[in-house]
């Protein structure tokens, strides 16, 4: 297990560690950005085993908003900025858990190859989802968004202890 991610960068092997991405994004959704630094990692041991993939060749497809997984995978692959990265929330995924809105559904494209993954089931608390989506809907008092802060350090120091083959599934590999 990891903390860290290589990309290939013009002729440079980057390595982006969870806190470059924690500087990059900040800590509001620092769960998103565990997500993403461990959905990352399991697409790049599929698509690219034996060396760090080429940065600028990505492209993402995902069922999932979050704003940490977004600016984790912005700052690995750039896909954001070029403009190779799409969200849809209504996208059906049934196999995949869901997420407070959308689903933990990731489409990795790279050189020709393509990875779908899915977060495992019983990653994510079901407490989490449910006060986000209570937050959209009616807000949270101040012991609430307590407990929300609390969940989302929980959830990133849990996953990015983990092993990314024990946080995403894959579920097609082309």
């Amino acid at each position: 297990m990891t903390d860290w991610i290589e990309v290939a960068d013009r002729g440079d092997i980057l390595r982006i560690t969870f806190d470059d991405l924690l500087k990059y994004h900040g800590r509001h959704s620092i769960g998103g950005v565990a997500h993403g630094l461990k959905m990352l990692q399991r697409a790049f041991s599929a698509l690219s085993p034996d060396r760090p993939p080429r940065r600028g060749t990505f492209t993402v497809f995902t069922a999932f908003p979050g704003p940490g997984a977004r600016d984790a995978i912005e700052m690995v692959t750039r896909a954001v900025t070029a403009g190779r990265y799409t969200v849809d929330t209504g996208f059906e995924a049934p196999s995949v858990p869901e997420a407070p809105s959308g689903r933990y559904f990731f489409r990795i494209g790279h050189e020709g190859r393509t990875i779908d993954l899915g977060a495992k089931p019983g990653l994510v608390r079901q407490e989490f989802i449910d006060i986000l989506r209570q937050k959209a809907a009616i807000g949270l008092d101040e012991a609430e968004e307590a407990r929300l802060v609390e969940l989302k350090q929980e959830m990133a120091g849990r996953l990015v202890a983990m092993p990314a083959e024990d946080v995403y599934e894959v579920l097609a590999l082309s």
